[in-house]
C-alpha cells in the first residue's frame, strides 16, 4: 500500500469516527448489508445527507450489484477501532474529575486498543486524533447521563412487553451506543444476543428521548421461550401485547389505539379509523402486520404511529413515534403528476460527479420505476406531504449509474432531496 494511500484511509477512518451518523451508518452495515432507503428509514435523516455521509465514508463501505451496501475490509476494521475505544472507555470509572495521571493512561489504553484493531489495514495512528475521539465518547457519556437514560428499560420492555423469559437465556450485550437524530432528540441503540440450549435470538432496541421507539428481535435457532402461554390466535396476540404496552408506557394516545383494535373480533385484511387514528392490517403469508397511524385531511402520517409485526404469531418487531413526531403541514398542493412532472425537470437541471467527472443533461425514461407518497420530516421531528418519485436513467454511467430519485415536497412543490443510483442490471 502506497503512502498516499494509507494518507487516504487514515483520513477516512478518523471523518468517519468523528460523526455520530457515520458511525452509527457503519455499525448497521455491520450488522448486515442494506438499501439507501432502508438506511433512510433507520436513520431518519434526508436522502441528500445519507449521500453525503455515503460518499464521506469512502472506501470504508463497498456497493454491491443489488443496490445494497456492505463493509469494505477497511471498514471491518474501522469497525474493530471503534469496538475497542468503547471497551476501553466502558472499562473506566464514570467520575465528572479525573487525575491527570490517569488521563494520560486512559488515552495511551485507548491508542493501544486501536493500533491492534485495525492492524491489518493501518500501522500508524495520531495520538491528537485519539485524544479527539476520547473526548468525544466521553461527552456522548455525558449526553446519556444528562438525558436521564433509564439502564432498566430494556429489561422493563422484555419483561413486561413481548413477556420474553429472559431467565432462561444468558444474554450477552453486543452494541450500546447514544447519537443525536432529528437535530438534537438523543437516541440509544442496544443490542443483546441471547442464548440458551434451545433458543438462539438476536435483540435489536432503541430508544428515542428515553422513550422506547424500536424493537426487533431476530430467531436465529428454534422459537423464543416466554413466562407465559401464547395466544394462538394472533388477533388476540396482538391485543394482549398492546395492553401491556399501554401499562408500560403509560401513553394517553394508546387508550384510542386499544379500543380500535378491540373492537375488532375477527382477523381481517382491513382498515378501520376513528377520529385522527387509523388502524391499517395487513394479511401476508406467515405474517400478520398492525400499524396504527395519525392521520389527518386523508394523509396517513406512518411514522407518527404504531406498529407491530407478527411472524407465525411471534412478534419479532415493533415500533413507535407516535409520541416524537409532529405534523407540520396536512395540506397537499402538489399531486402525483405534478410531483413526477417536477422531477423530471429537475433532473434536466441535473449536474453530478461521476468518476471524477461533471455529467449533466440527464434524462430519464417514462414512466416512473416507482411512485410513493409518504409525509417525511423536513423541520426536525415535523412530518410534510412527500412524494418520492423513482427514474430509469436513458443511459448507464460510470459505476452502473443508472437511476436517480427524487423528493418532493408535497405542500410546496419543492425539491426535497435527490441521489444517483446503480439498479445493479
Amino acid at each position: 500500500m502506497s503512502e498516499s494511500s494509507e494518507d487516504e484511509i487514515y483520513s477516512t477512518m478518523f471523518s468517519s469516527l468523528k460523526h455520530p451518523v457515520r458511525r452509527k451508518i457503519l455499525r448497521m452495515l455491520a450488522n448486515k448489508p442494506m438499501t439507501f432507503m432502508e438506511m433512510v428509514e433507520e436513520l431518519g435523516v434526508s436522502s441528500s445527507h445519507l449521500t453525503y455521509h455515503l460518499e464521506s465514508l469512502g472506501e470504508l463501505i463497498a456497493k454491491l450489484d443489488n443496490g445494497q451496501y456492505k463493509l469494505s475490509t477497511f471498514g471491518i476494521a474501522t469497525i474493530g477501532a471503534m469496538k475497542g475505544v468503547e471497551d476501553v472507555h466502558e472499562a473506566e470509572p464514570k467520575r465528572r474529575q479525573v487525575t491527570s495521571k490517569w488521563k494520560t493512561v486512559s488515552v495511551a489504553l485507548l491508542i493501544a486498543v486501536l493500533l491492534v484493531s485495525a492492524l491489518s489495514v493501518v500501522q500508524y495512528i495520531s495520538i491528537n486524533q485519539l485524544s479527539s475521539d476520547k473526548q468525544l465518547l466521553s461527552y456522548q457519556n455525558d449526553r446519556l447521563l444528562s438525558y436521564g437514560m433509564d439502564a432498566n428499560k430494556v429489561a422493563n420492555f422484555l419483561e413486561n412487553v413481548t413477556k420474553l423469559d429472559v431467565s432462561n437465556y444468558t444474554l450477552t450485550l453486543s452494541h450500546d451506543a447514544i447519537t443525536t437524530t432529528f437535530g438534537d432528540v438523543a437516541e440509544e441503540s442496544v443490542q443483546y444476543l441471547a442464548r440458551s440450549s434451545y433458543s438462539n435470538l438476536n435483540l435489536d432496541l432503541r430508544f428515542r428521548n428515553n422513550h422506547f421507539n424500536n424493537y426487533l428481535m431476530t430467531m436465529v435457532e428454534s422459537s423464543p421461550i416466554f413466562t407465559q402461554v401464547q395466544p394462538n390466535d394472533v388477533l388476540q396476540n396482538a391485543k394482549y401485547t398492546l395492553s401491556r404496552y399501554k401499562a408500560y408506557s403509560g401513553d394517553a394516545y394508546l387508550t384510542n389505539m386499544s379500543n380500535i383494535i378491540n373492537s375488532i373480533g375477527t382477523l381481517n385484511q382491513t382498515e378501520v379509523i376513528q377520529g385522527n387514528t387509523k388502524l391499517k392490517i395487513d394479511i401476508q403469508l406467515g405474517t400478520v402486520i398492525f400499524t396504527w397511524s395519525y392521520t389527518e385531511n386523508d394523509v396517513d402520517f406512518y411514522p407518527k404511529g404504531v406498529q407491530m409485526v407478527f411472524q407465525n404469531n411471534f412478534l419479532t418487531k415493533m415500533t413507535d413515534g407516535y409520541y416524537l413526531f409532529t405534523v407540520g403541514n396536512s395540506q397537499i398542493s402538489t399531486s402525483e403528476e405534478q410531483a413526477i412532472n417536477t422531477a423530471k425537470d429537475y433532473v434536466k437541471t441535473m449536474t453530478y460527479q461521476i468518476s471524477g467527472q461533471s455529467i449533466s443533461g440527464f434524462s430519464t425514461i417514462d414512466p416512473p420505476l416507482k411512485v410513493d407518497f409518504a409525509p417525511h420530516p423536513r423541520d426536525s421531528v415535523a412530518l410534510y406531504p412527500y412524494w418520492y418519485v423513482e427514474m430509469k436513467l436513458t443511459q448507464t454511467y460510470d459505476g452502473g449509474i443508472n437511476v436517480v430519485t427524487v423528493g418532493v415536497w408535497g405542500d410546496n412543490g419543492k425539491i426535497a432531496d435527490w441521489q444517483m443510483l446503480s439498479s445493479g442490471t
